[in-house]
């Protein structure tokens, strides 16, 4: 692409040499600066503040798409540009990037990443989506093996489904922490961290000499693997702006759910043949790949924290040397400990605060109840297809968690794009304009045509399983209802989390995080507790029972959050003393 004079004279301000990159956003590249695109590129100054932004939306309420349609088709390019794309790309000089191992990144950390190509904001949204699928490829891997499991350390089904319950509950826990570490050490740290004690306790796992002892190194993989749950919807907000996150957050999306699909598959195939340690050690083989492709792939994201500049002095005596006494000495390592205490194991759990706000409450309830009936499920269709009249074999059963799966994946690729299409027409249909004439988008306008049909789809689908299951009808019947159930409940999860990082664009992490938490811990309760009640009521009436309570709980949230949440949003600013 020919570059005018000027540009090529901005070119030459670059203070950095040849910066190595991968993707063709920085293909052009010569020891005096880099283009990308037609944009100019700049490398950051040297403890410049001239380009710092914070990468969050601009414009009252921080949901404005820098845009003002006056006619369909704007609205429609809406989807397609992204303001950041008129501005430089500053990219901060390779000795001042920040995470564990920056330096060999390949991907250049920027000032502002709204300024990022699309291309390289994909890129990294499939990186990161990638990693997000450990978490549920290590949860479902073990499906189809329990009973092998079981047979192995001789124990019951009950305690073995434990290796599945607590691996859950880890996943619940351990993003409060990795959530609130992100907000001070960065993202890029925290995946590389988690990733490196994965692949640990994958090999831990895979060597268990007792089920206490696999227990325990699954519940430790499990919380490592949970830091893309939280951290990663953090990414996501970091690089894609508002009216273009839902598509994104479909995509990201894919990686979680990809888990799902294919671990009853791959737990199966090795379980049957080879054994059940077979399916630990390729997870510690795809934790092993993933953390690769972190450490080189995946640049820093985290808005870059605006500098301080330090009060002056108030006197010549503020240059004296002063001695510190002993005594006081000690009481300042001891506050500076307190200190680091409550940083490191209080602060992370005041993100459960978050829920005294009724958006928040309301949104993690709505995915919540979903996420545990989809858990719920899992363990019917285990338990159903494994017994007679079906009598499955291991390899089958794992085939058969596929229609959910497939479910999944047709909600990720068309229901962001559904999404983003809603948000623009209600934008444009409500005529809510900033100072500067700029559309606002609002987190409830996601919650439209699409969440009223999917809250009464999967509770239909989940009666529609458990009564095919309970009377022994054809397989193909009850999987074609686990495929509606699937695309039914991403809808909800994808809307549910996209709107937690808009309610709290400065604390995206820690909403995504108590989401985790609050759905985690409860998948967690159902896994232990619907073998006993298939085995009291059927699988029939048990999944009536959920649907039934899923059904009303989901339309009562939605009715709330269409309802009130204008006036809670601005109650919740009001509170959080926090500016959009």
């Amino acid at each position: 692409m020919a570059a005018s004079d000027q540009e090529k004279r901005d070119g030459d301000a670059v203070s950095q040499g040849t910066l190595a990159a991968t993707d063709k956003d920085f293909e052009k590249t010569t020891p005096s600066g880099t283009s990308m695109e037609g944009d100019k590129v700049n490398e950051k100054p040297t403890h410049s503040n001239e380009h710092h932004r914070d990468p969050m939306p601009e414009g009252p309420e921080g949901l404005n798409i820098g845009f003002v349609p006056d006619s369909e088709a704007a609205v429609t390019q809406v989807r397609s540009t992204s303001s950041a794309r008129s501005r430089p790309l500053v990219i901060v000089p390779r000795r001042e990037r920040r995470g564990l191992l920056s330096q060999l990144v390949l991907i250049p950390e920027v000032e502002r990443p709204y300024d990022y190509s699309r291309r390289t904001k994909w890129v990294i949204t499939l990186i990161v989506a990638l990693a997000a699928a450990g978490g549920p490829l290590g949860s479902g891997i073990f499906y189809p093996a329990l009973s092998q499991i079981s047979a192995y350390f001789h124990t019951s089904e009950t305690i073995v489904n434990l290796t599945v319950a607590f691996y859950m509950l880890a996943m619940a826990i351990f993003p409060l922490w990795w959530s609130s570490f992100s907000e001070t050490l960065g993202r890029r740290t925290i995946y590389v961290i988690s990733f490196s004690l994965f692949v640990v306790f994958g090999v831990l796992s895979a060597i268990s000499t007792n089920i206490a002892m696999l227990i325990v190194f699954r519940v430790l993989g499990g919380g490592a693997a949970a830091s893309v749950q939280a951290v990663g919807a953090g990414t996501i907000s970091d690089l894609w702006e508002p009216f273009e996150r839902g598509s994104a957050m479909g995509i990201f999306y894919l990686g979680p759910l990809a888990g799902p699909l294919i671990a009853p598959i791959v737990g199966g195939a090795l379980a049957q043949g080879f054994n059940w340690q077979a399916t630990m050690w390729f997870l510690t083989a795809f934790g092993g790949f993933n953390l690769i492709c972190l450490v080189f792939l995946l640049p820093e994201t985290l808005a870059r924290p605006k500098p301080q500049q330090l009060p002056a002095p108030a006197s010549s005596l503020a240059n004296t040397l002063t001695r510190t006494s002993t005594r006081q000495s000690i009481a300042d390592k001891s506050k500076r400990g307190a200190m680091i205490l409550r940083k490191g194991l209080i602060e992370p759990l005041s993100c459960i605060l978050l829920l005294r706000f009724p958006p928040v409450a309301l949104t993690v309830a709505l995915s919540s109840v979903t996420y545990t009936a989809l858990y719920m499920l899992n363990i019917c269709i285990q338990s159903t297809f494994d017994s007679p009249p079906y009598n499955f074999s291991i390899i089958i059963v794992g085939l058969l968690y596929i229609p959910v799966s497939l479910g999944y994946f047709g909600a990720s690729l068309i229901g962001g794009r559904w999404v983003d299409k809603i948000m623009a027409r209600e934008a444009n249909k409500a005529g809510q304009y900033d100072a500067n004439g700029k559309l606002i988008f609002l987190p409830e306008y996601r919650l439209r045509e699409n969440a009223w049909v999917a809250a009464s789809v999967y509770p239909f689908a989940m009666i529609w399983f458990g009564w095919c299951a309970d009377k022994g009808v054809m397989w193909l019947a009850a999987s074609v209802a686990n495929f509606f159930f699937g695309l039914a409940a991403m809808l909800i999860f994808g809307a549910s989390t996209t709107m937690l990082t808009e309610f709290m664009p400065k604390k995206s992490s820690s909403g995504v995080a108590l989401n985790n938490f609050v759905r985690s811990a409860l998948s967690c309760v159902g896994i232990v507790v619907t073998q006993p009640l298939i085995d009291v009521m059927g699988v029939g009436w048990l999944c009536t029972m959920i649907a039934l309570f899923a059904w009303i709980t989901a339309n009562v949230c939605i009715w709330l959050l269409l309802k009130k949440s204008p006036g809670w949003r601005k109650m919740m600013d009001e509170q959080m003393g926090k500016t959009r």
